[in-house]
């Protein structure tokens, strides 16, 4: 019994927030923002979609691709830092907007890596435990919601957005579609990329929120290149444990933080850029989302064939990276 990628769901809300739009808000230009992340647009949830809406959308696309049921799922895994309540879990609520009664729930926080880290714990829970039997996996991100829109350096790049995937074993084949994976994380660059307010270190007091500390900060410099090498880097771990090379790899699927950082991993592994999928022009970087979105973009534009190799790749927050191999 083999465990697959049984169906596949996104959803981006439909208000589009342009370049143009933005330079009307904050000091900048359609021409510096192309030019540095090759954003060209994002999509922005209404105030009344929360987080949980969002992922909602998606998993009913990925139980209509899947040809399943609400009931039929096992386990929900939540990937998200913009989630609808510190606790209850927005696992929880959406497993309840779903109905999956018989779910047990909880949220993943790896930030951008957050759907790599979820298909591993989806993976290991499905191979080591027989009562488990289908698990879905949402990104989900309202990163509007964290975002000072005043801040011209950050704001351009984020957009919200879900992306769902539900991993099930399958009688039919013996084999995984998970064929290697590498995940690492180094707490020691915690400040570079995070919200600095809101938790127990700092709790919510009126000099936080006057001080901006409810919204995410960034180091880009420090970002762009701790990124570019901790995906490279586990990106060939993977390759190397599947003795495989960019040569095998139909789709070099990264995380879609910005152009010039896929542009460089993409470089550094030696896969052309026309076997890099991006999408980050329209939807900007959508953190634990942004996989998710891609492959369902490959899934309905039948961009990719039974067997051929996937190469997923995230960096985040944390710090948090990642790499995995999948068989289509």
């Amino acid at each position: 019994m083999g465990i697959k990628i049984l169906g596949i769901g996104s959803y981006v809300p439909e208000k589009v927030l342009s370049n143009a739009d933005l330079e009307k808000m904050v000091d900048t230009s359609d021409e510096w923002i192309k030019s540095r992340t090759g954003i060209e647009q994002r999509r922005i949830a209404s105030d009344e979609q929360a987080t949980s809406d969002l992922a909602y959308e998606a998993s009913l696309e990925a139980l209509k691709a899947a040809n399943l049921k609400a009931e039929d799922i096992d386990v929900i895994i939540v990937a998200s830092i913009s989630v609808d309540h510190v606790f209850p879990s927005t696992a929880c609520i959406l497993q309840d907007k779903l109905g999956a009664a018989k779910a047990f729930c909880f949220d993943l926080e790896a930030a951008c890596s957050g759907l790599l880290y979820s298909l591993e714990v989806a993976n290991s829970l499905l191979l080591g435990n027989p009562k488990y039997k289908k698990v879905l996996i949402v990104g989900a991100e309202k990163l509007s919601s964290i975002v000072n829109w005043e801040d011209r350096n950050t704001c351009v790049l984020f957009g919200d957005g879900a992306g769902a995937l539900i991993l099930g074993k399958c009688e039919d084949t013996a084999e995984n579609c998970i064929i290697a994976s590498d995940l690492g994380a180094d707490g020691s660059y915690a400040n570079i990329l995070q919200m600095p307010a809101g938790g127990s270190r700092l709790p919510a007091s009126a000099e936080t929120v006057a001080n901006k500390q409810h919204f995410l900060t960034m180091s880009g410099g420090d970002v762009f290149k701790l990124a570019v090498n901790a995906m490279v880097r586990s990106c060939k771990k993977v390759l190397e444990e599947a003795g495989l090379t960019g040569d095998d790899i139909k789709w070099l699927v990264p995380h879609q933080a910005n152009y010039r950082i896929l542009r460089a991993v993409a470089s550094r592994l030696k896969i052309p850029e026309d076997e890099v999928y991006m999408n980050v022009s329209r939807f900007g970087n959508t953190s634990a989302a942004s996989i998710g979105l891609c492959l369902d973009e490959i899934a309905k534009g039948n961009k990719a064939e039974k067997g051929d190799y996937i190469l997923l790749t995230a960096f985040g927050g944390g710090l948090t990276w990642g790499a995995m191999l999948v068989k289509w």
